[in-house]
């Protein structure tokens, strides 16, 4: 992936700062549903956090960041730089006006918007606070669990989805899940399908950022792509219940098979246009 001079991407660094404390509530979740949690690229994690109770997280010591941190802060600062850019362009295009989300780099724990954000939730996406919560270790647990290839172009991929999500907000589809969900009126399995339309639909989003961004900037090298589908596919359903529990419970996907969502993301890549993206009329049909 090659860089540009592209700064201000609304990115705050927590990294180095100490903090810690505040509460995480979900100590009865069943395990498969915590291996979920961290190995999922999610996007809401409000279900599961609360700032209310709990028991306190671990505080870390303020220190300086090393030069290799100090650097990829400022690599996610291009990379969000570059999202506000592409974001705006697709938007004004489409005669609306796009709000950027923050991204937020931390380490361990940090307060989020939903409640406490861990390292071990990976990245994710709070619409409370409409920012990206990102530790970086998450992409070392990618790679030695998952076995993903790590490139800073899978980093870019995954703060695209999680900024896919942020789009979402905006364009009001977050919100009409979440109703769907508290209305009671679906079952768990419907449930299901509608995240696994949500997260492709991010993944799709993440695709269209790819193919926009690169025809601006020229940023992609020979093997991006491909490195962004294996992280994907990495973090497919299928992939993840194979390696945690031996088997595949197709009725139990929340964010889609290996395949889904390669397919998204390249279909959102080969494309560039948002409006190709309906996830839900073509998976809840």
């Amino acid at each position: 992936m090659k860089w540009t001079d592209d700064r201000g991407g609304n990115v705050e660094d927590r990294r180095g700062s100490g903090g810690g404390g505040g509460a995480l509530v979900g100590g009865g979740l069943g395990t498969l549903i915590i291996a979920a949690i961290i190995f999922f690229l999610g996007g809401d994690p409000s279900s599961i956090l609360s700032s209310g109770a709990g028991a306190n997280a671990p505080r870390t010591e303020q220190r300086q960041l090393t030069a290799n941190e100090q650097k990829i802060g400022e690599m996610v600062n291009m990379m969000g730089k570059w999202n506000i850019e592409t974001w705006n362009k697709i938007f004004q295009q489409n005669g609306m006006t796009y709000r950027a989300p923050k991204i937020i780099l931390f380490e361990n724990t940090t307060q989020s918007g939903c409640g406490i954000a861990q390292s071990a939730m990976g990245p994710f996406y709070c619409p409370a606070d409409q920012s990206v919560y990102m530790d970086m270790s998450f992409f070392n647990e990618l790679q030695s669990r998952f076995g993903a290839k790590v490139t800073e172009f899978t980093i870019a991929y995954v703060l695209a989805h999680e900024v896919g999500h942020h789009v979402q907000t905006l364009l009001g589809t977050t919100q009409e899940v979440d109703n769907m969900r508290r209305s009671g009126r679906f079952s768990e399995a419907k449930m299901n399908q509608v995240s696994v339309a949500t997260e492709l639909q991010a993944d799709f989003y993440a695709g269209v950022w790819a193919k926009q961004t690169d025809s601006r900037e020229h940023i992609l090298e020979p093997g991006d792509i491909q490195s962004a589908i294996e992280a994907a596919e990495a973090v497919g359903d299928d992939n993840i219940q194979k390696r945690s529990q031996g088997y595949v419970n197709q009725e139990s996907f929340t964010h889609g098979s290996s395949a889904q969502r390669k397919e998204w993301f390249m279909k959102g890549y080969n494309t560039g246009d948002i409006k190709q993206g309906d996830t839900f009329n073509q998976l809840l049909r």
